[in-house]
């Protein structure tokens, strides 16, 4: 849960902290006060898109800090352990973004700089932030079958997947097939310009570094005159000259007298040198060796010039073509061996092509029609769920249905199968569309909820649907921004009591301009502004049970100080205190009912 946010500089906060409850929190204020602020910063909190028109006039920055309570092994201590922070002394994680005037953008968690994309990841474990533009989101086909499916969970998901995996692989071989026969012709140039070049290549069978070892061997036989005098010239400084002259004794020879002289010496210091000086003969002894084997290889060898030369002339060909040296050449035959294999247009590499685009489209037909009978079940679920919501949020006549209804093909589609007789087309989530609709009342026809509900309605069924996917969603906290705009009177205390209920599991966070739905926080916090100096500032306030009636009789009609209006708002507070203290054993006694019955069938 979210236990501490700190705001900066943001819109008209200079500087606010907020310590948050972890039941149901409720956010007030006059309009134009900064209420969607908070909004705004758990926003960033959660990776949202910055925007530097919402920093503070005259400031550098907006910074928006929050301390989330993430215990150890969990999945958002674990986005946190992978990013590199550290948890804060008392095991929390800090998260923080910065925007600056200049709409740059930084985040941090746990101490660490991280991409906002981690942020992202956090909050994913974290929070799900819920406004009126979520609501329109909502109205989308593709979103409401998201919705669905993540009702559904893994019952769809995993089916989803696996149609997935094999739609990416039966769309590569139906678009090669596809071009293997449409441009055969230009496939079958390709083809034989592709066993042209192998053919040269293997004529020639180059090696790999090849072509740098014939340049040093023909270097060796172009000079091996002038070679073969400065090896002999070495190897008479090392050895001596060959006929034994002793006027010319070599290295060699020098430093085996000078062992005899010391090892004849009476003084042990000069004895102690002689073994130093065999070391030396030891290593010339070895260089005449090599010097002498290199004298008998070395050949001035016209006709094998020749052919080494002959050699450079056959690779140069090559990498003239097709690389710049023999790795290369060696490399451009294995790419146009493997292309190779891709170009055959005969009739029967087709056919084996069009077998597998088959065999592919009937294992991708049987995963949708899993994911289509998972989601018609999962639908079915839903919409009776959402109607016993709408039942306790003063519309007890409607009904939630969601149709799944199959996507037909166009004409032209590439990404059409058959399914049942019919073509469909195999999106990357599956063959179905999905729709929410309303029966508004008994014999009322069921209509798309944008066209069959009033904007009042759409916030109810749009918060019944948020209630129920709750309970699917493994985040913590839940943030909803004024999703009660447009309802009003009982309706308004069936939204406040829903909201109760559902910060008996969750954190929730409400901004709100609606008493009923204020009376029945826990925690109540007022965005208050003042002006001074021409600049507007707001400010952060928990209220106590006194400055909490005269909020309400603000926000019932502006009567904050009258006595009817202070009537008022007492009167709506005590009321939510009872309704949520005679709805706790109520629920106490069903969830141990349930308990009972479960273990009664067990």
């Amino acid at each position: 849960m979210l236990a501490e946010m700190r705001i900066q500089g943001l819109g008209v906060i200079d500087e606010a902290t907020l310590e948050l409850h972890p039941g149901f929190t409720v956010v007030t204020g006059e309009t134009g006060a900064g209420k969607t602020m908070v909004v705004t910063g758990l926003h960033l909190l959660g990776g949202g898109r910055a925007e530097a028109s919402r920093v503070r006039t005259g400031a550098d920055k907006a910074t928006v800090e929050g301390r989330f309570l993430a215990p150890p092994g969990s999945a958002a201590a674990k986005v946190a352990e992978e990013a590199g922070g550290e948890p804060d002394e008392d095991g929390s994680v800090i998260a923080v973004r910065t925007v600056g005037s200049d709409g740059r953008s930084r985040a941090h968690l746990g101490g660490r700089s991280v991409p906002v994309g981690v942020l992202s990841e956090l909050a994913e474990q974290l929070l799900a932030v819920h406004g009126q533009n979520d609501q329109l989101r909502l109205l989308r086909p593709a979103e409401q079958r998201g919705v669905l499916d993540r009702f559904a969970g893994d019952a769809v998901g995993e089916p989803l997947r696996e149609y997935q995996r094999v739609r990416t692989e039966w769309l590569r071989v139906a678009t090669e097939l596809i071009e293997r026969t449409e441009r055969s012709r230009e496939l079958a140039r390709e083809a034989d310009l592709l066993r042209h070049g192998l053919d040269e290549i293997a004529a020639v069978d180059p090696k790999p570094g090849e072509d740098h070892e014939l340049v040093d061997d023909a270097r060796r036989l172009a000079d091996a005159d002038q070679l073969r005098e400065a090896a002999a010239g070495a190897q008479i400084a090392v050895t001596g000259a060959l006929d034994g002259d002793p006027d010319a004794p070599g290295a060699l020879g020098l430093v085996g007298e000078a062992r005899r002289r010391l090892a004849g010496s009476e003084d042990p210091a000069l004895r102690d040198l002689e073994p130093r000086l065999a070391e030396a003969a030891a290593l010339l002894a070895d260089v005449g060796a090599e010097l002498g084997g290199y004298l008998d290889q070395l050949d001035a060898d016209p006709a094998r010039l020749e052919r080494v030369l002959a050699r450079q002339a056959e690779l140069k060909q090559l990498t003239r073509k097709y690389a710049a040296d023999a790795d290369g050449v060696i490399a451009w035959a294995e790419q146009a061996t493997a292309r190779l294999a891709g170009l055959d247009t005969s009739e029967e590499a087709l056919a084996a092509l069009a077998a597998r685009r088959d065999e592919l489209a009937a294992e991708l037909v049987g995963y949708a029609a899993e994911v289509t009978s998972e989601r018609i079940e999962a639908a079915e679920a839903l919409g009776k769920a959402v109607t016993e919501e709408l039942d306790g949020l003063a519309m007890p006549h409607a009904t939630v249905q969601i149709a799944v209804r199959p996507r037909l093909a166009e004409q032209g589609d590439t990404a059409a199968v058959e399914v049942r007789g019919q073509r469909l087309h195999a999106g990357q989530d599956g063959v179905d569309e999905v729709e929410l609709r309303l029966i508004a009342h008994p014999g009322a026809p069921p209509l798309p909820v944008h066209k069959g509900a009033s904007g009042g309605e759409l916030s109810r069924v749009m918060l019944a649907l948020e209630v129920v996917l709750s309970h699917a969603d493994p985040v913590p906290t839940l943030v909803f921004d004024e999703v009660d705009a447009g309802v009003g009177g009982r309706a308004a205390v069936e939204v406040g009591r829903r909201l109760a209920r559902l910060a008996r599991s969750h954190q929730v966070i409400v901004v709100t301009h609606l008493p009923q739905v204020a009376a029945f926080a826990d925690q109540h916090i007022v965005v208050d502004k003042n002006a001074a100096g021409g600049l507007t500032r707001s400010g952060l306030k928990v209220l106590d049970e006194s400055d909490r009636v005269q909020e309400l009789a603000r926000m019932l009609a502006g009567m904050d100080s009258t006595d009817t209006g202070r009537a008022h708002a007492e009167e709506l507070l005590a009321a939510a205190k009872a309704d949520k203290a005679a709805d706790l054993p109520a629920r106490t006694v069903r969830r141990a009912s349930k308990v009972r019955r479960a273990k009664a069938v067990g």
